[in-house]
């Protein structure tokens, strides 16, 4: 598998996602995806994304690849 999908987002879509991982009422699940994808976009190495998510790299894979294909 590759180890990275590009993930590129707007400032919209980066703003949206910052304001999710820091809304503490949304579920710990959604704020942990949110952090996955801004660190991707930040163009991190997959082991340093898996790092500061404590997250596996499949899982990391998996996300970066769902909202490459939702476009956000």
């Amino acid at each position: 598998m590759a180890q990275n999908v590009c993930t590129i987002i707007d400032a919209g879509d980066r703003t949206r996602l910052a304001t999710i991982m820091a809304d503490w009422s949304r579920p710990q699940k959604q704020a942990e995806r949110a952090r996955i994808i801004l660190l991707s976009a930040d163009r991190l190495p997959i082991a340093e994304i898996a790092h500061q998510a404590a997250a596996s790299r499949p899982t990391i894979w998996h996300w970066q690849a769902r909202y490459a294909q939702t476009d956000g």
